[in-house]
């Protein structure tokens, strides 16, 4: 007999409430640093288990209760960021830190509410948890505030067998497999004497991956190539000073010279703490000069203008054998730009934050080279969208992120940061250059795999060998269109049937409160 009850508002609800803000606790541990990738599995099972039977209103408090736990936990960070180099108060900056975990964690509420809205006698609704789960994930992943991927199951799963279907169904398609398997696991209890069956179907899930993880999808071509992560460690609150502007360049340059035997030397984002009209002809273009005479390639970061007034965007140049710049397409909100104008300005200029306002580059530009070969590059924020590492990957030999994780200190967010850029490396199969302020800079492998890595707040140069790479992985032919609609079509088909009452696959127990 199943054991799921029909809902009943009492004290004894209470505790299954509370858990469920623990159980989005232990969620994001599965994520870095912690890297407890199992916990995904019981905690979704949890919330799955605990509202299958309960009323949408119930089911809107208890999944918002889990976002709480999730958020809470997984970016703390941004408290760090606004209180510690945004200029915030501490009133200030728990307000704003609440206000992002708030917005946040209504996305898992929203999910529970739209299963507990499935029509008829919660039939199919173990069925329908992953599928609209993985649904409000790309919702908030790629369509609010222009997506917000953090968090997400596939994430977590980059060292275990479900990372093998990655490079062939991408994050949001793993990400079901990994919904599914919680699903099947929360089977379990419902249904103890299919058990074996269920347990079945999730070893195949993960057998599969681990088959998949063996798989090549990619070749090299070409020489290796030698190059150096440069690590200034630059903390974020003299960065911008005045006074500390020229020793900054001059410590990115003796770094530099100091490994001219590298084809491909890359600095981290904003390494120049001032705009590229400014400082080219002092430090730059001698730099290039220098470069070009010794056969290698400098990727820098640094802001430049554009050709209408107010223009301004983060940037990426290369110096040496092939000159180029890259303008950040994909902003950070809050960051970069301001969304929500005017309350968000208001909000910010009442609790005194500095922050800054780009312009977005364009969608088509050219591929920069470098070593040889032509790259991907993002910055920073963009290595979480995988659409900017699609984008000319069939001409490209591997991938540069610039990245300036110096905004949130010592905490959380530079580990799930590597964590989101290692996932663009094994969607596309090809070597990641991560080069990073203060950490964490990493050369990551075609598979996801952390080659080598820097220490945190060092100031360090990481040099190793990667290798061009050419041909496309099947989800770099698909993208994500594909499994997104699978995931429409298969919840449309179970709204017809559960509207006809005809899909019986669990039935609910009603006597049992929780």
């Amino acid at each position: 007999m199943s054991t799921f009850p029909k809902n009943r508002i009492s004290s004894a609800n209470s505790l299954w409430d509370v858990l469920s803000f623990a159980a989005g606790i232990a969620y994001t541990l599965a994520f870095a640093p912690f890297d407890l990738y199992l916990t995904v599995f019981p905690a979704l099972a949890y919330l799955f288990w605990t509202c299958m039977p309960l009323t949408p209103k119930r089911g809107l408090l208890r999944g918002y209760l889990f976002g709480l736990g999730q958020f809470g936990l997984g970016v703390s960070w941004v408290y760090v960021s606004v209180h510690d180099y945004g200029g915030g108060g501490v009133f200030g900056s728990l307000l704003i830190a609440g206000l992002f975990v708030g917005f946040w964690s209504a996305f898992p509420a929203i999910a529970v509410y739209m299963t507990a809205k499935l029509p008829g006698k919660q039939s199919g609704r173990l069925i329908f948890y992953p599928l609209v789960w993985i649904l409000i994930e790309y919702l908030r992943g790629k369509i609010v505030l222009e997506g917000f991927p953090w968090l997400q199951i596939a994430y977590s799963q980059l060292d275990a067998p479900l990372a093998g279907y990655i490079p062939l169904i991408g994050a949001y398609g793993t990400g079901l497999l990994g919904a599914v398997s919680a699903a099947l696991l929360t089977g379990i209890f419902i249904r103890p004497k299919s058990a074996l069956y269920l347990l079945i179907g999730i070893m195949s899930i993960w057998f599969g991956g681990g088959v998949l993880k063996t798989a090549e999808w990619t070749r090299p071509y070409g020489e290796p190539l030698k190059v150096t992560l440069i690590q200034g460690n630059i903390s974020q609150d003299k960065k911008w000073l005045p006074e500390t502007r020229v020793s900054t360049i001059l410590q990115y340059i003796r770094m530099t010279e100091a490994h001219w035997d590298s084809q491909v030397i890359v600095w981290p984002e904003s390494a120049v703490p001032a705009y590229l009209p400014d400082v080219y002809e002092p430090f730059l273009k001698p730099l290039h000069q220098s470069a070009k005479a010794h056969q290698a390639d400098l990727i820098v970061s640094v802001p430049s203008y554009g050709d209408a007034e107010g223009e301004k965007y983060n940037s990426v140049i290369t110096l040496g054998r092939n000159e180029g710049i890259y303008r950040k397409v994909h902003l950070l909100p809050f960051g970069e730009y301001m969304p929500w104008q005017p309350v968000s300005g208001w909000i910010l200029e009442h609790f005194n934050l500095r922050l800054s306002h780009f312009t977005p580059g364009s969608a088509d530009q050219p591929l920069l080279r470098a070593g040889g070969y032509p790259f991907i590059t993002s910055i920073c924020y963009e290595d979480a969208f995988s659409e900017n590492a699609l984008r000319g990957l069939q001409d490209a030999a591997y991938l540069v992120n610039a990245t300036n994780d110096a905004w949130f200190g010592d905490s959380i967010e530079p580990h799930q940061h590597l964590q989101n850029a290692r996932m663009r490396a094994l969607e596309t199969g090809r070597y990641l250059l991560r080069s990073t302020n203060t950490g964490v800079t990493a050369i990551v492998s075609p598979d996801g795999r952390i080659l080598k890595q820097a220490p945190l707040f060092t100031t360090t140069a990481l040099t190793g060998t990667i290798r061009p790479m050419t041909g496309l992985t099947p989800y770099a032919w698909i993208g994500d269109r594909p499994v997104v609609a699978f995931i429409a079509a298969l919840l449309f088909l179970i709204l017809l049937l559960t509207r006809s009452d005809k899909m019986r696959l669990f039935r609910i127990d009603e006597k049992c409160p929780i």
